[in-house]
């Protein structure tokens, strides 16, 4: 199958970046993403309420839901933000050559003084005379040695036609001396080569001489090859035909600044840059077979396939019918490989490339195959002289040395493919018509390499072939072949792209985006991707070589899939990165016009679009534009509009990269930066680009409630950029936010900074135009009419009057610092793009209270992002640690750092706390300050602070006194108060605001553009293409599938087991385990396949325990914030690898991943689940369920409405109005039943809930007179009734089919009810008291047990029960009591 279809028909395991998690497909093809899709998908299950309970098969698709949730990649990486794409240039670019060069400069020294033979060497007879192919005995000696060398220039042309060749024949030392000399200097930095054959002196010296003539020819001169080094210099390259030639290699390697001298492990560089061949050992002689020429090893050399041939021809089958002149007619030439020479001279070079791969170290390879092509050459040529050489008995020498490959398997494929070649010669020479039949080596080559694929692995041997795979590349025949094989080898991750770019893919795949064959573009742009998606280097040579303009083309042509797009966007996007070049040319070529058209009209399957192409689509553009000066463009080619359509797509890694492009579009430069004095169109277009990112802001704005924690980051990230850009503006809003309350605030004023609005209401209310709330920004106040906007206060602290609403900076809380930025003495031409206007002001205001929201996040890494952004706009964070005693083995999670408050809901006028304007002696919070001082301690031991530095104070208020004002706060045994001693001055800046160092802005030491938090996104985006993508591996897929048949065979067990038995009674203890919190136990449950309770106190310390070995598992922290009380604790995917679920009382919602592993667990997401009240508030007591089913997650509390999220998206999925003027104090979510939910409320009303239906509440009845503690649906398949309790202590079962009263009432307890807990399949149901008791009742009404004693603390009274909780499977009860004993006790059970 080509590589096109395959990329087109492979296992898509999840939309976007989600690829590689087992059983996604069922996830997305069964959560609803909206309201329509959910009542239309489940309106069979709406009649089930009707109709009898199904039988097990039926019962087994509700119970175990096939779903898995926050298992993609961004869960994943948690808040690691780990960096998973290209990697800088020089990490991982080894294979590059940083220092490739090439042979400028030829010497060539012939010492044969023909007819004298030298007085060491013996000669046979007969004897080898061939000297470059020619006879010497042929001819006249002087004819002959200059022929012999001219013959020998040619033979080297054919390698490196382009060097400059000089030649001498018996030469002096003198001559050799001057030779060296003009070489080196012709040479320059170049390498040189010295090529001496010594076939008519002495051999060398033992101490590495070689000989020379006299001028007269009567004597042998001898010539120290360190003097010939010195002459030569370096680099430099020797071939030694001699005999005995090896000891020059070893006087080369004797030396002291060489070699075994050298005390360094590594050679000296000038020895580092000499390379030597040399013919044979040291005490070896030349052959003298008359078969072969007398100078064998420069035949090998030079003219490798003659010598080839010729040696292997004796050998061949072929000896007696072919004759072995015929070799030098072969046809064709070396570089035509359509030929017999050219096909023999490409199959030679494949192997003997091949045998290095597979041979020598890949340094080492590197430098002698890829750095120089002469080089290179000689040493494929070497590999065949050691092989003649051999059966001769003479053993090559070379530095470096290569170890042995004369007997390499490879060898006996050139063989066979010299036989076929030769086989054909004497027809093709009879008959000039006849075709040649090319050799099936490299179709033979390409299979093995196929075969490899089928089973190689990272843990075996590379592939042999990939050389060869390298040479059918120049072959047009077999070249889309060899590109599908290269592409799935590249695709089994990074290790094979950098063996394929060490052995030398990159000029070749660079080389064919120039060609035009549009079957190979698929291709291509795959092995592309994957080459970037290692590299991020090679954008340097696609845009010298105009390579962008092929992926740009391939994006915008109209026959290519999405998921084929995305990759040419990948390209494009590495291409731009940091790449002022590429983005350049990018841009020029249209490419941002091109992304936006796509992202407008991107196809996908059933409608729906393609989320990677969205995803890279974006990032493409956010790294175009990112810093160009022509991303200006991106203005007027309505990208905003564009991009803020996406940031309500359902998959969160689009909505997160058009965050991030959006981000990208705001300059992050200083306002330092910008020149005193600019022409008025400069001046306009800073006007232009001010108001663009004051849109880009508000479209911003929409995701500040997202639910995942990647797209939360990006906002933070785009929002620090423009506190950077705007600095003056966000400071002075800033400071208008912070002003404290003045005592003349209106009554509507006064009421709703206690109203407890959500955040959106926030930033309804935060400007002073209703034109902000007209950006989607309007939100109904709790089922109550929204207040009229608030008119802000002015720096005095009195109310403009009535009918400016739309008045100056001061009448909009800006004072004389907002006045100042436009009146400067060095602001003529920037006057008016500072000068605000009121329906402008009010963004700025928003943006404030958004990063003050933000810098409160569930998400460290969000809320340590918006701390930077509060610090860079002059308020200081003060965190002071939480102090908690923890028990032994209790451990601390130290990657979560503490997290801030949150922004209060209310107009423009803001303080850090109303006691920074009065007493001064307080540390200052974001809590919305009361009528009086507060009585709680919350706010004197809060353990992170905002401060205002004194700057700020200035304009903060009349009431503040100078003596507060000069009043720093400082840390007192951990916490934060102010200091009562001398004041320090703190440096104020030209805006009337420090930094949080009190450092002043503008000054050397504060440097805007380091403050921009590093997007991780864009890289850890790319780690998807790093991935397999043509056929996704589960290396443990086994393995898990195995579990979970497993768990689900043993669930099916137990449900049965507890639907067909009767409950005696529930009172066995079975374990007791003493936590050691101080705080006692708020929440309980039971693992449903392991021995495990998983408890959490009221400081939210998670705790892991396993009853049957009685030892703790784990123990951590959910998170550091001041604000602590844990709500519910939920499993989600109980049926594979489980997360916990750790819902806090403030309404925040913390997901873990390997919860079970001691100190390893990982934050898989967290975010704040209701919106409806101000994040933060201990008055919010938050309520939480989760339905595994449909995905949804449940939260209300001091609320007047309930809100479904839904965890696939990571999305609100709706918000369903309570109906009810009390709080939600209890919330159950059907586990066998989708949409349905049963709520409980402060006043004792009971409501049921559908989402499958348009108005939701299904009923309602007024089942207690107090408020209800605890609500479940009943046990089995019947979602008419449930059970539900009050404080007062009556147990109640009701039928919402006869919602006028309870059809079962029971007096459980005497007032005092803490909690109800209702088995999912057991006919049973628990109730807990602070009173100390816990009775058991069966679902008729009839009490089995009654739990009052710890009977292994020999009758000490159990503690007041504060949570129950029953395991899903088993008729087991773990109870949590204030005492922090956590007890699990079992059940009695009958078969029936």
């Amino acid at each position: 199958m080509a590589l096109g279809d395959a990329v087109l028909f492979r296992q898509r395991s999840m939309e976007g970046m989600a690829g590689g998690q087992l059983g996604a497909q069922l996830s997305l093809s069964s959560v609803p993403h909206n309201m329509d899709e959910l009542v239309q998908r489940t309106r069979v299950h709406a009649d089930e309420a009707e109709q009898p309970a199904p039988q097990q098969d039926g019962e087994t698709v509700a119970y175990l839901p096939p779903n898995l949730y926050l298992c993609d990649l961004r869960h994943d990486a948690g808040e690691t933000s780990t960096s998973l794409g290209p990697a800088e240039s020089g990490l991982v670019s080894k294979w590059r050559m940083k220092d490739r060069m090439k042979t400028g400069c030829v010497a060539l020294v012939l010492c044969l003084n023909i007819g004298v033979d030298p007085p060491d060497v013996i000669k046979i007879s007969p004897c080898a005379r061939m000297e470059c192919w020619i006879d010497p005995s042929s001819m006249l000696p002087p004819k002959a040695i200059d022929a012999i060398g001219k013959n020998l220039q040619v033979q080297y042309e054919r390698w490196q036609p382009r060097a400059r060749y000089k030649l001498q024949l018996d030469p002096t030392v003198e001559e050799v001396k001057r030779l060296c000399s003009n070489c080196r200097k012709s040479a320059k930095n170049e390498r040189v080569l010295f090529h001496y054959n010594g076939h008519g002196v002495p051999r060398p010296t033992v101490n590495g001489e070689i000989w020379l003539f006299n001028k007269s020819y009567t004597q042998y001169i001898p010539l120290s090859v360190y003097e010939l080094e010195s002459w030569l210099g370096t680099p430099s390259i020797y071939v030694f035909d001699c005999s005995a030639a090896g000891m020059i290699v070893n006087a080369f390697c004797d030396r002291p600044d060489y070699g075994a001298g050298n005390p360094s492990p590594h050679p000296a560089p000038a020895m580092k840059d000499c390379i030597l061949l040399a013919a044979c050992g040291a005490h070896e002689i030349l052959p003298q077979n008359a078969e072969l020429p007398a100078d064998v090893f420069t035949s090998c050399l030079t003219t490798p396939i003659k010598i080839a041939l010729r040696w292997f021809c004796p050998r061949s089958l072929l000896k007696d019918t072919l004759d072995p002149d015929l070799i030098d007619r072969i046809p064709g030439r070396q570089n035509d490989r359509k030929t017999p020479l050219g096909e023999l001279n490409w199959i030679f070079t494949a192997i003997t490339d091949t045998i290095a791969w597979n041979v020598l170290p890949r340094e080492l390879f590197q430098r002698l195959f890829r750095q120089d092509l002469l080089v290179a050459s000689l040493f494929r040529n070497f590999l065949l002289a050691e092989r003649i050489m051999r059966a001769a008995n003479c053993s090559p020498q070379s530095y470096p040395a290569l170890p042995p490959t004369h007997q390499h398997p490879m060898w006996h494929a050139w063989d066979m493919a010299a036989e076929i070649c030769l086989s054909q010669l004497p027809a093709l020479l009879s008959d000039e018509n006849l075709e040649f039949q090319p050799s099936p080596f490299f179709t033979e080559q390409l299979t093995a390499f196929e075969v490899w694929l089928e089973h190689g692995s990272s843990r075996k041997n590379p592939p042999e072939q990939l050389p060869i795979v390298l040479q059918v590349l120049l072959s047009q025949s077999h070249r889309f072949r060899a590109l599908v094989l290269l592409g799935r080898f590249l695709d089994m991750g990074a290790w094979a792209v950098d063996l394929a770019l060490s052995v030398g893919i990159f000029p070749y795949v660079l080389k064919l985006l120039q060609t035009t064959a549009t079957e190979l573009r698929q291709i291509l742009v795959f092995i592309w991707t994957k080459i970037l998606a290692l590299d991020k280097s090679c954008q340097v040579d696609l845009v010298k070589d105009g390579g962008h303009q092929y992926f740009i083309k391939f994006l915008d042509s109209d026959d290519v899939c999405a998921e084929q797009r995305a990759m040419a966007a990948f390209v494009l996007a590495v291409i731009a990165d940091g790449h002022p070049r590429g983005q350049s040319a990018c841009i020029q070529a249209g490419l941002i016009n091109i992304c936006l058209v796509h992202i407008q009209t991107v196809p996908g399957a059933e409608s729906q679009p393609e989320p990677l192409l969205l995803q890279w689509l974006c990032l493409c553009l956010g790294k175009l534009w990112d810093g160009a000066p022509e991303g200006q463009a991106a203005y007027r080619d309505n990208a905003r509009t564009t991009l803020t359509s996406l940031l309500s797509e359902l998959n969160p890694e689009v909505r997160a990269s058009a965050t991030y492009a959006l981000g990208t579009l705001v300059k992050a430069h200083s306002e330092s930066t910008i020149p005193a004095e600019t022409s008025s169109v400069e001046d306009e277009e800073d006007e232009e680009a001010l108001t663009a990112e004051r849109e880009i802001a508000r479209s911003l704005l929409k995701v500040i409630n997202d639910g995942s924690p990647l797209v939360r980051t990006e906002l933070a990230i785009a929002l620090a950029r423009l506190a950077i850009a705007h600095n003056r503006l966000f400071r002075a809003a800033a400071s208008a936010y912070l002003k404290p309350p003045s005592s003349m605030l209106s009554p509507t004023f006064a009421a709703s900074r206690n109203a407890g609005y959500g955040y959106t209401q926030q930033l309804a209310f935060a400007g002073t135009s209703m034109m902000d709330q007209s950006a989607g920004l309007r939100v109904g106040l709790e089922g109550t009419t929204p207040p009229r906007p608030l008119r802000p206060v002015m720096s005095s602290g009195s109310l403009p009057s009535s009918g400016n609403l739309h008045g100056s900076p001061s009448e909009l809380g800006y004072t004389e610092e907002a006045r100042s930025l436009g009146n400067g003495p060095a602001s003529n031409g920037v006057s008016r793009t500072w000068r605000l206007r009121c329906e402008e002001s009010g963004i700025y205001v928003q943006c404030v209270a958004a990063v003050y929201a933000l810098a409160r996040d569930p998400s460290p890494r969000v809320a340590s992002i918006g701390r930077q952004i509060l610090r860079s706009v002059g308020v200081e964070v003060v965190v002071k640690p939480v102090r908690t005693n923890s028990g032994p083995g209790h451990t601390r999670n130290a990657s979560v750092p503490a997290l801030p408050p949150t922004p209060l809901p209310s107009g423009l006028v803001r303080s850090t706390s109303w006691v920074a304007s009065t007493s001064g002696n307080l540390a200052s919070t974001f809590r919305t300050p009361p009528p009086s001082p507060p009585s709680r301690p919350n706010f004197l031991t809060s353990p992170m602070g905002i401060r205002r530095v004194s700057s700020m104070e200035q304009f903060s208020s009349t009431a503040s006194t100078p003596r507060d004002m000069g009043r720093i706060p400082i840390r007192i045994s951990g916490e934060i108060g102010i200091a009562t001693t001398s004041p320090v001055p703190r440096s104020v800046s030209a805006t009337g605001l420090a930094d949080g160092s009190g450092v002043p802005v503008g000054t050397a030491s504060l440097s805007m553009e380091s403050t921009v938090p590093t997007s991780t996104l864009y890289s850890w985006s790319c780690g998807h293409f790093s991935r397999p993508l043509l056929e996704p591996t589960h290396e443990d897929e086994d393995e898990v599938l195995a579990r979970r048949e497993e768990r689900e065979r043993v669930a099916l067990d137990g449900m049965s087991k507890c639907q067909h038995s009767s409950v005696s009674k529930v009172s066995d203890p079975i374990s007791s385990w003493v936590t050691l919190s101080e705080m006692g136990t708020k929440a309980v449950l039971l693992h449903p396949f392991t021995p495990l309770v998983c408890s959490a106190d009221e400081k939210e310390t998670i705790r892991i325990y396993n009853y049957e070995e009685e030892q703790l598992v784990n123990s951590f922290d959910n998170h550091n914030a001041p604000d602590k009380g844990v709500s519910k604790l939920c499993l989600l995917n109980e049926l594979d690898d489980s997360l916990l679920l750790v819902a806090s009382s403030d309404g925040s919602v913390r997901v873990w991943k390997d919860y079970t592993h001691k100190d390893n667990q990982r934050l898989a997401t967290a975010f704040q689940t209701i919106q409806g009240h101000k994040p933060g508030s201990r008055g919010i007591s938050a309520v939480v369920d989760w339905q595994q089913y449909t995905g949804l997650l449940y939260a209300s509390g001091e609320i007047s409405s309930i809100t479904v999220w839904n965890l696939d998206t990571e999305l609100c999925f709706a918000t369903i109005p309570s109906q009810s003027d009390s709080c939600t104090s209890a919330m159950s979510a059907s586990q066998v039943h989708t949409g349905q939910l049963a709520t409980g409320c402060g006043d004792g009303f009971v409501r049921v809930y559908d989402i499958r239906t348009r108005g939701m509440l299904v009923c309602a009845m007024k089942a207690h007179s107090n408020r209800v503690m605890g609500i479940d649906f009943q046990p089995g398949m019947d979602l008419t009734k449930m059970v539900s309790a009050s404080q007062a202590g009556d147990i109640k079962f009701l039928d919402i089919r006869n919602n006028a009263s309870p059809y079962l009432s029971i007096d459980a307890h005497k007032g005092h009810l803490t909690s109800l807990a209702v088995h999912r399949h057991a006919p049973v149901i628990a109730s807990g008291s602070s009173k100390s008791f816990i009775k058991v009742f069966s679902t008729s009404g009839e009490q089995l047990s009654m739990v009052r004693y710890h009977n292994s603390f020999l009758g000490h009274r159990i503690g007041p029960v504060s949570c129950l909780h029953f395991h899903p499977y088993s008729v087991l009860l773990a109870a949590g009591a204030t005492d922090s004993i956590v007890s699990i006790y079992a059940g009695e059970i009958h078969s029936r």
